[in-house]
């Protein structure tokens, strides 16, 4: 495999933002000090631990009301219980017509489709001419191990997305009463900023080093193992389709990860030296098949950001994102590339 531009086309998707990301963003992976501080222009990236529903509630509004003084529009994305008590506090009040909700559902668990949620509510709020922030939590309930690592991953990855971006700021809200604290230490890594006892300033924990993603949990037992060449997809699809059905995956879920699973089998031919490995099983309640390939992927940010309308090549990938509830990419010119393909059993 090869990276983002080398990817081979697919159909243009739809609903394409007014504006794309400067390709030279992620060309070192990382941020400079400047862009990821939360300096006075860029992206602000704010940490905010809080201690249940009601500090939650204070610092949320206190930030509302302040982006409300600055005549700046909130888009917030937070879990269900926390949308539910800010609605109603905010009900009548003059900052309601300031705040947007992101439906959750809408984008999934998969966090590789926040990106681009943000990136399509900073542009078209920039057509109009407005200022904004967003206030985020993603919703822990029922996660997996490998879910909530990709969301450390994905917070990392959202200073490298919008180092170059419009100003704006994201609060980043995690409740510090109900997750383990490695999962706080580990977000801090990824925030330069720290909202604490009201104060905003910067934050001890961030580091601007690339963040390294937990290696994959070995395969769970049973797994099958296919070894597969150019001309043979038809019969990885088999593969993929024998372990899906043997689960209870069928109907449009199956249909998507067929093609998903192709596309990602192409490129192993592709860019990964005319071959690849695929290995399927049941993990959870999920269906998983992963494919492995010698060939390197150089870009971090490859399927989460929307591809632009005169872009060539580079959608495969963000279509794949799009069609699973979790895609899991580890690769290294050492050790070649392996991805993994998450789709829930429903």
């Amino acid at each position: 495999m090869n990276d983002q531009t080398n990817q081979p086309n697919q159909p243009d998707q739809p609903n394409q933002p007014d504006q794309a990301d400067h390709p030279d963003q992620v060309a070192s992976g990382r941020t400079s000090a400047n862009e990821g501080s939360g300096g006075e222009h860029g992206f602000r990236h704010e940490l905010y631990p809080y201690a249940g529903e009601d500090e939650f509630l204070r610092g949320a509004l206190s930030f509302i009301g302040d982006a409300q003084a600055e005549r700046e529009l909130v888009l917030v994305a937070v879990a269900e219980p926390r949308e539910r008590r800010l609605r109603a506090e905010l009900e009548g009040t003059e900052a309601a017509a300031t705040v947007s909700f992101l439906d959750a559902g809408a984008v999934g668990r998969n966090p590789a489709r926040l990106i681009p949620a943000w990136q399509d509510w900073i542009a078209k709020r920039a057509t109009e001419g407005h200022a904004v922030r967003g206030i985020s939590e993603p919703s822990w309930d029922d996660r997996s191990v490998a879910e909530v690592g990709e969301l450390h991953y994905h917070e990392w990855l959202l200073n490298l997305a919008f180092a170059l971006s419009p100003p704006w700021w994201l609060l980043c809200a995690y409740d510090r009463t109900a997750l383990e604290p490695l999962v706080l230490e580990t977000a801090a890594r990824c925030h330069p900023l720290l909202l604490d006892a009201g104060e905003h300033g910067v934050n001890s924990g961030y580091t601007e080093q690339p963040y390294t993603a937990a290696e994959l949990s070995s395969p769970c037992d049973p797994y099958q193992d296919f070894s597969f060449r150019s001309g043979e997809l038809a019969a990885v699809r088999a593969k993929v389709a024998a372990c899906a059905s043997q689960h209870g995956l069928e109907g449009n879920r199956l249909r998507e990860l067929l093609i998903a699973a192709t596309e990602v089998a192409s490129n192993c031919v592709k860019y990964g030296g005319g071959q690849g490995t695929l290995r399927t099983w049941q993990e959870g309640s999920s269906v998983v098949c992963e494919f492995h390939d010698s060939g390197h992927i150089e870009d971090p940010l490859i399927g989460r950001v929307r591809p632009t309308l005169d872009q060539v090549g580079g959608r495969g990938m963000w279509l794949v994102q799009q069609l699973c509830d979790l895609v899991q990419i580890r690769s290294t010119a050492e050790t070649g590339t392996t991805i993994r393909l998450h789709v829930l059993v429903q």
